[in-house]
């Protein structure tokens, strides 16, 4: 059977660094090691720049290591958005009333066909065209 194609927003690889929460901090290791051992795990463009600007200003992270993990993270699959990506993504802003950020990773979460996005910052359990919603810290 093959494995869940999931895509992993900002805030899971952030707490892959974030010592101050160690439970989250082990869950969010463990999950991007095995999507990344399975070949199921997608980030964005998007995803990859949030996470090196808020490792670096807000958990510290020396800006060469924050780099190097970019450089890891961009082993999953890379949905590299267009233009038409982001006018899809400001319709699903309209329609759905979530900010554009959002807006934007749940596009490229159905772009890449991924069924499942981890997030603590969408409602947990819904599905928003297609992609299902879940926070694996609660």
């Amino acid at each position: 059977m093959r494995p869940v194609r999931t895509f992993f927003d900002t805030n899971i690889l952030l707490y892959c660094d974030d010592q101050a929460s160690p439970s989250k901090q082990q869950r969010a290791l463990d999950l991007v090691i095995a999507h990344r051992e399975r070949h199921s795990g997608v980030v964005s463009l998007q995803v990859l720049q949030e996470y090196f600007a808020n490792a670096t200003r807000k958990l510290g992270v020396d800006a060469a290591l924050a780099q190097k993990k970019v450089e890891a993270y961009a082993r999953l699959e890379v949905v590299e958005p267009t233009v038409s990506d982001l006018l899809a993504a400001i319709d699903l802003h309209r329609l759905r009333q979530v900010s554009i950020w959002d807006a934007l990773i749940l596009h490229a979460a159905r772009k890449a066909g991924c069924k499942v996005l981890l997030t603590e910052d969408l409602q947990h359990g819904q599905t928003i065209d297609g992609v299902a919603i879940f926070n694996p810290f609660l």
